[in-house]
């Protein structure tokens, strides 16, 4: 294990004309942790995903990637240094069949680790999709378009991609946004079993409680663009301020 952190930002903050969207946000996040992003919308979560993966730069501040500046790379610049993203919407191509994603997934890892495109439909490939779909318990729909499955399944999809790029960290946003109670909870599982089984580092925004106690060791708290607490799960929401900013507020008590 890395005695760096594996993620590290420095005062990174972000402004939209007179808006602070994240304000002056320092965090050190170490190989192995899965850590929640907590807050009401518009609390700046998203946001910061959105400076770490390289899909928006920062205004000032830090960013360092094993200790490496990583300020002004691209998003596929940042999956080639080791990261990968699901997002709230799943970003899938909706006539292609869920088989073909998985095999996309892992030419671009071929292509990351091995600096060449390997053909999407060679034998290698098709057996090495064949195990993801099993994984990920995506067999019975290998075959079906994307515009054909439910909300539940695209998620995992999203995320069985993002994890075949056999990244170093993980961030999610929102995974269980738009799935049904009854789903979460599998959806879930099933991730979380890969990403123990990679050893992963995990960083994701998540606004289901519930979920976010199961499955973190440390959760950051956000609030009008300021990190508001960083620390140990329960801690963070016996936090007054926690309580009030995001808890009570997420509940609809005043």
């Amino acid at each position: 294990m890395s005695a760096a952190p594996l993620l590290e930002t420095r005062a990174l903050t972000v402004r939209f004309g007179a808006v602070i969207a994240v304000n002056a946000v320092s965090v050190r996040i170490s190989h192995g942790e899965v850590v929640g992003l907590i807050g009401t919308n518009g609390a700046g979560k998203t946001t910061f995903l959105n400076m770490v993966t390289g899909y928006l730069r920062p205004t000032s501040g830090e960013l360092l990637l094993e200790g490496r500046d990583v300020v002004g790379c691209s998003p596929r610049q940042m999956v080639d240094r080791g990261m990968a993203r699901s997002f709230q919407v799943p970003q899938l191509f909706v006539g292609m069949s869920v088989r073909e994603h998985i095999l996309l997934s892992l030419a671009l890892a071929a292509q990351r680790e091995q600096g060449l495109l390997k053909p999407l439909h060679s034998d290698a490939n098709g057996a090495a999709a064949d195990q993801v779909l099993a994984r990920f318990g995506l067999q019975s729909i290998g075959e079906r378009p994307v515009s054909l499955v439910p909300q539940g399944q695209r998620k995992l999809i999203d995320i069985a991609m993002a994890l075949t790029l056999r990244p170093k960290l993980l961030l999610l946003d929102e995974p269980t946004s738009g799935v049904s109670s009854a789903e979460k909870l599998p959806l879930m599982e099933v991730v979380f079993d890969a990403i123990r089984a990679d050893g992963v580092t995990v960083l994701f925004v998540e606004h289901d409680m519930d979920i976010v106690r199961r499955y973190v060791t440390r959760i950051m708290a956000f609030r009008d663009g300021f990190m508001i607490a960083d620390g140990e799960p329960e801690a963070v929401m016996r936090d007054a301020v926690v309580s009030k900013a995001v808890l009570r507020a997420k509940a609809g008590v005043a």
